[in-house]
């Protein structure tokens, strides 16, 4: 199982960075979770056409994680064979609610595209299929197995992780969450731990330089893992190797170091922080 950062941006653009999506690849299935700016861009760099996408999983609503799914649907349907299944997308309940918006938003281009191209007439258009999910759930895409889990990212809600397991071993992505039964019951023996972080310390800083906005920057710290909280997560679930993502604020080039010593202290597994494009294998 090879797990890879696609996007590990924040809602903060960055032009180095593309926004939050992490592609697990087991059994020759490919599956995106979260799906940011710029996702489909990242994954034609690790080497995924949109077609070769088995299906699209979001940890939960939030625009930064959601902002590029319809680039990614309307690519794989457009370079795809007009009799590929339809674009599988699962999430927390109000998925559904997204994807129709998100077809009335492309409902113009569709046609567009219909008119225009016999062969696309031909099938049976941009074929969305939408799955809800709960804690607990459980299915397969392929040969890879797929758990749901509770996560706490409130006041958004609901919000769900998911535990993958093929051929013995096993990822978590949590998405942003702060730490919760649930989390560790998602977490507990994995051989990959990926969760989004944050840096109150270099947070604080931010909020001096852009005092109006103190009061915003100060909202997020209650809702995301600190890079200490990860690691203790990662520690007490036996984790074997912790994946940050989604840092707040990004990690400079050179500065991955100051940030996995915030994490050292507290799991002595493998930490890993990196661009986009960064893989590890489970």
């Amino acid at each position: 199982m090879k797990i890879t950062l696609i996007g590990t941006g924040s809602p903060i653009p960055d032009p180095n960075r593309a926004g939050p999506s992490t592609l697990v690849q087991a059994g020759g299935t490919n599956v995106v979770v979260d799906c940011g700016r710029g996702c489909t861009m990242r994954l034609m760099a690790a080497g995924v056409m949109p077609p070769m996408v088995d299906a699209v999983l979001l940890t939960h609503l939030h625009s930064d994680h959601i902002s590029d799914l319809n680039d990614l649907v309307t690519s794989r349907w457009i370079m795809g064979p007009v009799d590929a299944p339809p674009a599988l997308v699962i999430g927390p309940p109000g998925t559904a609610r997204v994807v129709e918006g998100l077809r009335a938003m492309l409902a113009l281009d569709e046609q567009y595209r219909l008119d225009h191209h016999a062969d696309l007439r031909a099938g049976r258009g941009m074929a969305i299929e939408v799955r809800e999910v709960s804690p607990d759930d459980e299915f397969s895409i392929g040969d890879v197995a797929v758990r749901v889990g509770r996560t706490d990212h409130r006041p958004v809600a609901p919000t769900v992780g998911y535990r993958f397991e093929h051929d013995g071993r096993s990822a978590v992505l949590a998405g942003d969450t702060v730490p919760c039964d649930g989390l560790d019951d998602l977490c507990r023996g994995a051989n990959v731990y990926v969760q989004t972080v944050l840096r109150p310390d270099l947070v604080a800083i931010m909020q001096q330089f852009v005092p109006a906005q103190a009061g915003r920057l100060g909202d997020i710290l209650d809702y995301h893992s600190s890079v200490e909280d990860a690691a203790k997560t990662a520690a007490r679930c036996g984790v074997s190797t912790l994946v940050l993502t989604h840092c707040v604020p990004a990690v400079q080039p050179g500065q991955e170091a100051d940030w996995i010593a915030q994490a050292s202290p507290h799991f002595g597994g493998r930490i890993v922080v990196g661009p986009d494009l960064t893989s590890v294998d489970a």
